[in-house]
């Protein structure tokens, strides 16, 4: 018996499609650039005044004493209802510098952003509560402020050898450990 093999090819022509985007997933970027903050040239910042008549509001006269106890009150509010505010603004020391004027100082920018949230609500209630709407707060940032003491044994022992002289006595005599 004899086959014979016959080979048949076959060509068929296929149409390789290609893609307009990448298959793999973009980078998104987070509007955030290195470059572009280091290049940025620093635009004026234009402020929106609102025009405001003050002659028809009230404008009663408000002591130091009544602005330290609304401060306080806002403290211990927000000591229970928002702690990270709380932490970031207790520092802050509110003064009336004038008779319609309150000085803010502040110790970092970073608090004064946390007290941003908070202070229109704050200083609303405190016009309302003393009757004064023409009230014009000035911020200043305080550098005294800003540095916060570590009370060490060492510091604290000094102190109280201050007060009472015989406790320095009694640790030459005992050599404590105040490290």
């Amino acid at each position: 018996m004899i086959t014979e093999a016959v080979s048949v090819t076959i060509t068929q022509e296929v149409e390789i499609k290609k893609t307009s985007k990448p298959l793999s997933r973009q980078i998104i970027s987070s509007g955030i650039s290195i470059n572009a903050l280091l290049n940025k040239e620093d635009k004026p910042v234009e402020e929106e005044k609102i025009a405001v008549k003050t002659e028809n509001l009230p404008q009663n006269h408000f002591t130091d004493t009544d602005l330290q106890s609304e401060w306080n009150l806002l403290l211990k509010q927000l000591q229970t209802k928002d702690i990270v505010v709380y932490n970031a603004i207790k520092t802050f020391k509110l003064e009336k510098s004038g008779e319609n004027q309150i000085t803010v100082l502040y110790p970092s920018d970073s608090a004064k952003t946390e007290f941003d949230k908070v202070s229109r609500e704050f200083f609303n209630h405190f016009k309302t509560k003393v009757h004064n709407f023409s009230i014009e707060i000035d911020y200043k940032r305080d550098f005294e402020n800003l540095k916060v003491e570590v009370m060490t044994k060492r510091k604290i022992f000094e102190k109280f050898t201050e007060k009472n002289p015989l406790l320095k006595d009694l640790d030459d005599l005992m050599r404590f450990d105040l490290t």
